[in-house]
């Protein structure tokens, strides 16, 4: 992509500030919010942003999106992701569900669900579903990381290998044209190595940003997930490798 000078220009602030907003960025330009959604839009497809709501944040290579921003990142897709992997869970099941966004919206949408039992490390996840009088809520313990209301550790782990889950709902930081599932934090992905060793079945719920993100750690192959909730095609020859693997991709469009 042949960026114009104000693209440039927008990157470098990015770079700087960590964020940029659509109003802020029209003013300083003297453009309309119009143009600058354009080109955040461009840039954004070219793999140098991410849109958040409101503008864009810098994407990230060795750290994570801030919590904020990855909350607001796709927010529409994220519920339509989550209300498809809540429809294929039922009630009376035993769930984990690990921290992220993704797996918060899909707390979200069992609000209405029976007689569930949610094992979590997320707090957030947690504080939502206190809200289902049907659902009982155990809280693996762990150190706080208080950038996101998550739990890990080994005091994590040895909690989740007290269990066995009829299903769990993780989500990742980024997917790549491996199939591989990538985190930031290897005391994370320690836990989720766990949660999938402890589930029957496993539900990855990942938007399609998380194609063109990378991250350092890995957590497991798409080989050993049962179903990919998602809003748009696999990457690369993934759709071909997951009939191999039998995993299921469901597209939320």
């Amino acid at each position: 992509m042949s960026l114009s000078f104000r693209q440039s220009d927008i990157l470098d602030i990015a770079g700087a500030e960590g964020r940029v907003t659509v109003d802020g960025l029209a003013e300083r330009f003297g453009v309309t919010v119009q143009t600058i959604r354009r080109d955040l839009t461009e840039l954004a497809e070219a793999g140098k942003l991410d849109r958040v709501h409101g503008g864009a944040v810098l994407r990230s290579g060795v750290s994570n999106i801030g919590y904020e921003d990855r909350r607001a990142l796709n927010a529409d897709a994220k519920t339509r992701i989550a209300q498809a992997c809540a429809t294929d869970i039922p009630d009376g099941a035993s769930i984990f569900m690990n921290i992220g966004t993704s797996t918060e919206a899909v707390a979200r949408q069992l609000l209405n669900h029976k007689n569930l039992m949610v094992v979590t490390n997320n707090m957030n996840v947690a504080n939502i579903l206190i809200e289902n009088p049907d659902c009982e809520v155990v809280m693996a313990g762990g150190v706080l990381r208080r950038t996101d209301g998550g739990l890990i550790g080994n005091l994590t782990v040895s909690t989740i290998r007290q269990f066995k889950f009829d299903l769990a709902v993780i989500g990742c930081s980024a997917l790549d044209i491996d199939g591989d599932l990538l985190d930031f934090d290897f005391q994370e992905v320690q836990v989720s190595q766990t949660i999938i060793a402890r589930a029957r079945r496993t539900f990855l719920v990942a938007d399609h940003s998380k194609f063109h993100r990378s991250a350092p750690a890995c957590i497991a192959s798409l080989a050993e997930i049962d179903a990919i909730y998602t809003d748009a095609p696999l990457p690369g020859n993934l759709h071909l490798r997951s009939q191999e693997w039998q995993t299921n991709i469901i597209l939320c469009n």
